[in-house]
């Protein structure tokens, strides 16, 4: 028996002595950062709040084994709040429209929400009508004519069902009792209610596709609630996509239990603890990269040398060598060395390896 099936649903019961404690770490972490951010001028901030809002759009999507273009989803966000990042790249108008749904959840989050903003997000996602190959119907609800919405894995013949959600016939009345309680006063903790919110729509799976990054989308928006702040700086998206196997198990346990949701609770305000306290080295990074840029202002350097500093500074995974460069920057390898040893002769880049085809480079952060 499936948890929407249970007879007293939607009935949730949770254990509140359980929860306590990790409802006051998150709840103390959240002050703790947002205290921080408080005490930086508004341009780190915003860098803060730019990086959060990539890494929450790139790691939403590859939840589900899609991967974006790291560029566009920075340019189509920059765009969005008008910041000036310099160049901006072409954007594909599926990026536009995943940063279209998370920015209207955490811009808006005072906004109530309704079936109409629901599918407004759900053809932002889809704009082509697509699921990958396959035609699915976008903004609107799924309606089960290839048969019940089941959450499957493993080879044809031999699946394996980890979930099976509510009849399409009953998603008119079980998507407005889930926005009355979500719109309407409720003595629960508004971090708890996120995570619930999270929960109760992936259990309902209203569409055909894209119903966990909407669920993570709601839960965005009651986190924007509880913090009272339009801005976003700690990315519980890319937390999930780092426990992306314990988050699948974890639902699939719940969803085939009770209604006793503790378990999903607890799990739920550890993942973001650890979120918000992975954003410490979020700051970290955007300050370093502050203090970087101010030694080298007024410095002249091309394109290609800023695009790829700025990569070094938000992270760059890997050794960056000549060649490297070479393809990131899309010129020639001579071009490439010559960018770099400009950057050694300014002390911006060092040598980390020996010399030849074996050569790396790193930043020069002293």
């Amino acid at each position: 028996m499936y948890i929407w099936e249970q007879p007293d649903w939607p009935r949730w019961h949770y254990d509140l002595t359980r929860l306590a404690a990790p409802l006051a770490a998150v709840r103390h972490r959240q002050g703790r950062l947002l205290g921080r951010m408080e005490s930086l001028g508004f341009r780190l901030r915003d860098e803060a709040w730019l990086q959060t809002l990539t890494q929450d759009v790139l790691k939403t999507s590859e939840i589900e084994g899609e991967h974006l273009d790291f560029d566009q989803v920075r340019s189509s966000i920059a765009r969005r709040l008008g910041m000036d990042i310099g160049a901006l790249a072409p954007v594909d108008r599926h990026v536009d429209g995943i940063v279209e749904v998370l920015l209207d959840a955490t811009q808006h989050y005072t906004n109530p929400l309704t079936v109409d903003r629901l599918l407004a997000w759900h053809g932002g996602l889809f704009p082509t009508g697509r699921s990958g190959l396959a035609a699915i119907r976008v903004a609107a609800w799924r309606d089960d004519h290839k048969g019940p919405m089941q959450v499957v894995s493993g080879p044809i013949g031999r699946e394996k069902v980890h979930f099976r959600a509510p009849p399409a016939g009953q998603l008119d009345a079980e998507v407005e009792r889930f926005l009355a309680w979500f719109n309407g006063p409720d003595p629960i903790d508004a971090v708890l209610k996120a995570g619930l919110a999270h929960l109760w729509f992936v259990t309902l799976h209203p569409f055909d596709d894209g119903n966990g990054r909407i669920a993570r989308a709601i839960g965005d928006m009651a986190l924007a609630r509880s913090e009272q702040l339009a801005q976003r700086f700690y990315s519980l998206s890319a937390q999930i996509q780092k426990e992306r196997g314990d988050y699948y198990a974890v639902l699939e346990r719940t969803q085939k239990a009770g209604l006793n949701i503790t378990e999903w609770l607890q799990w739920f305000l550890a993942c973001l603890e650890r979120a918000v306290a992975g954003a410490e080295g979020t700051l970290s990074t955007v300050i370093a990269k502050a203090r970087f840029w101010e030694r080298f202002a007024g410095t002249p350097m091309n394109e290609r040398q800023i695009k790829l500093l700025n990569l070094l500074l938000d992270g760059f995974e890997g050794k960056l060598t000549t060649s490297k460069w070479a393809r990131i920057a899309k010129c020639s390898q001579d071009t490439a060395y010559r960018d770099i040893l400009g950057l050694i002769e300014i002390g911006a880049l060092l040598r980390t390896e020996a010399g030849g085809r074996s050569a790396s480079y790193g930043l020069r952060l002293v």
